[in-house]
């Protein structure tokens, strides 16, 4: 136990060259404790120290030869309740991800559980120059998209999608405008309504506006498949079972609008979800049916597991015929993008070298891992249909996430700053503050390079 009335517990956060360092001018019981427990300060190696009562006196934090900066966020679950406060000689990157990535390690889905966590979490001493309200930020800003990630289907359909972005709206006095069902027809959505038409549950799209007219355009979107079948090309089971969390795009999406309005960042901020369930059904779209979208653009249908892309067209289409400054898409797009990258690390597409350069300087400053890849236009001509102006997916089964970009590329035209994130939005291993489940991919990165473009109030 910890005193509530000593001095905060002295977290040391330790590589093993730091180890041998200090180890050098220690003497007695640590000393000994640290010998008997055969402690090397490997990665996510926790020591606690006792004091000569009996209680902690110092926690030792393993790094091991290579930190992961969010390596503190593995001590809330495992420490007491109290205060504690990270050593100076931490390394840099450790200390400036400290805040949040305890914030981060506290998270737990136990939505469905009976057996909550009862109790204080243990806390982290801030000093009094840290931004308190940026950390909150960003930390709500992860719990959010991880929460919609892991809420399974039956309880995040597009009905519940659009209840938490009419929540978002009522919070931050935005308006939203939402067409649902055969309205998207009315109102020339139609890849949107084809995709999520043999739903028991109505597609529709979620239109959020916020902010001063007169500043700068920014623009969010988010692919919502709340559930993906595959439709009538249906995905084998064991690529059915993660399928909540195709609406993954959708969270990233929401989670940062909300960061953005929270810090009141002077834009005129638009959100647009896509909110659909691809089923199964008497009405589903086939593979060799031919679309309209709403460019105009014939788009002839490849695969019905590839309707991702075919929610964005619409969408991106509409968000860039007021040509806003920024137009960013997130989505849970392709298998390929897996291939390329593994789970953990990020590809996003762009025209823009300026913004490749500021949002790869973010990912590195807030160790949220992106990567840029080439709208590659040799590729381009994969995408030729004999019938259509376009095929929604290539001829070829090389360069999947490169042609899925190319794609979307041809429904925007104004916009002078289009990102594509083509993310996981899911861990699939447990480390240190990312527990296996839904993850905030990007978002943070993303934020940090819109707060250094557009400034805060």
């Amino acid at each position: 136990m910890i005193d509530k009335f000593k001095p905060a517990c002295l977290i040391r956060a330790l590589t093993p060259a730091m180890l041998a360092d200090w180890k050098k001018g220690l003497a007695g019981p640590h000393l000994a404790w640290m010998e008997t427990a055969h402690y090397t300060a490997a990665a996510g190696e926790v020591l606690l120290l006792p004091d000569s009562a009996g209680g902690l006196d110092a926690v030792l934090l393993g790094l091991g030869k290579n930190p992961d900066p969010l390596a503190l966020a593995a001590l809330p679950q495992k420490l007491p309740a109290g205060a504690y406060r990270l050593d100076t000689s931490a390394p840099p990157a450790i200390a400036d991800m400290a805040a949040l990535a305890w914030a981060m390690g506290c998270y737990r889905f136990d939505h469905y559980k009976k057996t909550k966590h009862e109790g204080d979490w243990p806390r982290l001493v801030l000093d009094k120059d840290q931004d308190r309200g940026r950390i909150d930020r960003l930390n709500r800003a992860v719990y959010s998209a991880r929460h919609l990630i892991n809420t399974p289907a039956a309880d995040m359909g597009p009905a519940a999608l659009e209840a938490v972005v009419q929540s978002l709206a009522k919070s931050h006095k935005a308006k939203l405008k939402v067409i649902a069902g055969d309205d998207l027809l009315g109102q020339n959505y139609p890849m949107i309504h084809a995709v999520g038409r043999a739903a028991q549950e109505a597609p529709r799209l979620l239109d959020l506006v916020w902010g001063d007219e007169d500043s700068p355009k920014l623009t969010l979107i988010g692919k919502g498949v709340c559930f993906d079948t595959g439709g009538l090309n249906l995905k084998p089971g064991t690529y059915m079972d993660l399928m909540k969390k195709d609406m993954g795009g959708a969270a990233l999406a929401i989670a940062l609008a909300d960061a953005v309005m929270d810090a009141q960042l002077p834009v005129r901020l638009r959100l647009m979800i896509g909110a659909v369930e691809n089923a199964i059904g008497p009405d589903a779209f086939r593979p060799g049916d031919v679309l309209e979208s709403r460019k105009g653009l014939s788009v002839e249908i490849g695969n019905t597991d590839a309707e991702g892309r075919l929610v964005l067209a619409d969408m991106l289409a509409e968000a860039d015929s007021e040509s806003p400054d920024m137009m960013v898409d997130f989505a849970t797009l392709t298998g390929a993008a897996r291939v390329a990258m593994g789970p953990e690390v990020v590809p996003f597409y762009t025209h823009s070298d300026a913004v490749a350069q500021g949002l790869s300087l973010a990912a590195a400053n807030t160790h949220d891992p992106l990567w840029r890849m080439p709208l590659w236009a040799g590729y381009d001509g994969w995408l030729d249909s004999s019938i259509a102006d376009i095929s929604h997916i290539s001829s070829s089964p090389m360069g999947g996430s490169i042609t899925a970009a190319l794609f979307l590329a041809r429904f925007v035209e104004a916009c002078p700053d289009w990102v594509h994130f083509d993310t996981y939005a899911w861990n699939a291993k447990s480390r240190a503050g990312r527990p296996v489940g839904g993850e905030a991919q990007a978002i943070r990165a993303v934020y940090d390079y819109l707060e250094d473009r557009f400034g805060g109030q």
